[in-house]
Parts: C-alpha cells; sequence; structure tokens
C-alpha cells in the first residue's frame, strides 16, 4: 500500500518544487524568445523574467507571489493507497507553512480566508484511472492572472476549425497584457462544457513543442501560435515578437449539435511537477 504519509510528503515536496523551479521546457522556451527578440522593451521585460527564474532556483523561494490555486491531477493504477484525498490536503497544508505558499483559498461570498490553502472543494482534484501499477501525482499551482482571462464557447459544428482557431486569437487579445505573457495556450474541443475546460487545463502540462499527434490538430496548434505571435502584444503586454510560447490542443469526442472550445491561458511562470509512486 501507498501510505497517507508518503503522499502528504509527495505533494509538499512536488509544491515546492513546482512553485520555485520552472519546467525546463519552459525556461528553454523563455530564452530562445529573449534571442530571437528585436524590441528593446520586449528584451528588457523577457530579461527581467530570466533573472527572476535565476534568483528563485537559486534561493528557492517561489517565482511569483501569487502562488496559486493548489490543482492536483492524479492518474490512479492498479494500486492500493492509504487516504489519498486526505494525503493531498495535508500536503497542501504542509506546503503552505514550509515554503511557504501564500494563502490564496477563500469563500467565494464571504471572502473569508481559509489561511491554508484548502477549503471545500480545494485543493482540486482532477483524478483518471489508468491500468498502470503505480500513482502518479501532477501538481499545478494555477495563478488567477491568467485563470481569469479563461473563456468557454459552444460553437456549432458548422464552425469547424476556423471557428476554434478565430474564438482562441479572439480570446487572448481580449486578454492582452493581463496574464502576464508570454503565455502558453491550452485550449480543449469536444466533449461537454466542463470537459472542454478541463481538457484545455491538461493541455497545459505538455512539453513545449510537443505536437498532437493527430496531424490536422498539429497544425492548427502551429496556425493559432503564428497568428498570436503577429498580434504584437508582446511579453507583458507591452509590444514584441513573442506573445505565447505555445499553443497546446486537447479533443474529446461530443454531441453530433455541439462543438465546445474551452480556453485555459497559463502566464510564462507555467509551474508544475510530477511524481509517479509505487508501492
Amino acid at each position: 500500500m501507498i501510505s497517507q504519509g508518503m503522499v502528504k510528503e509527495t505533494v509538499c515536496q512536488l509544491f515546492k518544487k513546482a512553485t520555485t523551479t520552472l519546467p525546463r521546457d519552459v525556461e528553454s522556451a523563455l530564452r530562445r524568445a529573449f534571442r530571437e527578440e528585436k524590441d528593446e522593451i520586449a528584451l528588457l521585460n523577457l530579461k527581467a523574467i530570466l533573472d527572476n527564474i535565476k534568483i528563485a532556483k537559486e534561493k528557492r523561494i517561489p517565482i511569483c507571489q501569487d502562488t496559486g490555486l493548489p490543482i492536483v491531477f492524479v492518474k490512479m493504477g492498479n494500486v492500493r493507497v492509504e487516504k489519498l484525498y486526505d494525503g493531498i490536503i495535508e500536503g497542501v497544508r504542509m506546503a503552505t507553512s514550509q515554503i511557504p505558499l501564500r494563502p490564496n483559498v477563500v469563500d467565494p461570498i464571504s471572502r473569508e480566508n481559509t489561511g491554508d490553502n484548502t477549503g471545500k472543494m480545494i485543493p482540486q482534484i482532477d483524478l483518471e484511472l489508468v491500468d498502470t501499477d503505480s500513482l502518479e501525482i501532477t501538481v499545478m499551482p494555477k495563478g488567477f492572472g491568467s485563470e481569469n482571462n479563461n473563456r468557454l464557447r459552444m460553437g456549432l459544428p458548422s464552425e469547424g476549425l476556423e471557428g476554434i482557431k478565430d474564438f482562441v486569437v479572439e480570446t487572448v487579445i481580449r486578454a492582452g497584457g493581463k496574464p502576464c505573457p508570454p503565455i502558453i495556450v491550452g485550449i480543449g474541443v469536444g466533449g461537454s462544457s466542463d470537459l472542454a475546460l478541463k481538457l484545455a487545463k491538461r493541455a497545459l502540462l505538455k512539453k513545449i513543442g510537443e505536437r498532437n499527434e493527430d496531424d490536422k490538430i498539429a497544425e492548427l496548434e502551429e496556425s493559432i501560435l503564428e497568428e498570436i505571435n503577429r498580434s504584437g502584444i508582446g511579453p507583458m503586454g507591452l509590444g514584441g515578437k513573442t506573445t505565447a510560447l505555445d499553443v497546446k490542443i486537447e479533443t474529446a469526442h461530443t454531441h453530433t449539435a455541439g462543438l465546445p472550445i474551452g480556453v485555459c491561458i497559463q502566464c510564462w511562470a507555467s509551474r508544475h511537477a510530477t511524481a509517479i509512486l509505487k508501492p
């Protein structure tokens, strides 16, 4: 059995890693954007971002003051786990006090802060059943400067690929500099309304440069990315060549009468970390 204590410690360590160190592919993409940029203000902003990443890594402190809403993706294999949900909650509480994380979780109406980043249905846990002999845990501290710019459209089947592209590009242009670009854009197409947005968030976990296995979807990812970067929004919304580091699409089958499109925007601080546990 995988113990509750092991889950707790793992979740805490994953949040520590995710909030202080960017994944290698994200940092490499930001460095590439800096090398290819010509605009003086954009270069200044990208340098500030890269300096920030370096200092956070060296001092083991959070990359951003918004340490996000705790979101946890779990792939549950054919293993026994002791009190999985309780272990995750305790891990978030421990991470909040040890790292420390800014307490961001509040009641949606009274706005009273819980003080430990847990609450009703928070941490948000996405559970997927898989045929493995392990338990995979991925944490995503999701900041709300970017999250507040997510959108959903219940499109019509006749809109097709062009309709998807138009909605995504419109969403990014509407967001402008608010989500702290260069951004990563996750897109979910299909399913129901809630599944489309869930797929969009899952898409953000894929590596920069990794294309969808469906050639048509891969071409759409590249086409949307090019269109977004032609907008000139640039780093921090102050102009430049790179508005988005990448565009990721995940799909699901849907109803014959619908075309749900979910867009989930991630800021340049695309923080996530994964661990695989075995009995």
